[in-house]
């Protein structure tokens, strides 16, 4: 195994990671973005106001987004296993 594959294999895995978490991150930050540009406007403090729809968001997020998810991962680690004898040999 030469240090070529094993940064192409750690590239490799930054990269699925990054796409995997980019649905659920990406809707928090616009949800958490539209509501406090609403606190601001109104001059609401109120902590749960972001909490909680920042929370329902990414749960429907993960439900439409987790299918996809899984698939990605699955199929990563599916090549990372059909990789291992010519990784060590």
């Amino acid at each position: 195994m030469t240090p070529t594959t094993v940064i192409a294999l750690g590239r490799d895995a930054i990269e699925i990671v990054l796409m995997v978490s980019a649905p659920p991150l990406l809707c928090a930050l616009v949800v958490g973005l539209v509501l406090s540009i609403f606190q601001a406007a109104t001059q609401i403090n109120e902590m749960t106001l972001t909490f909680v729809p920042k929370v329902m968001a990414m749960f429907v997020t993960l439900l439409i987004a987790g299918p996809w998810m899984l698939t990605t991962i699955t199929d990563y680690i599916r090549r990372l296993y059909a990789s291992i004898p010519g990784l060590i040999g």
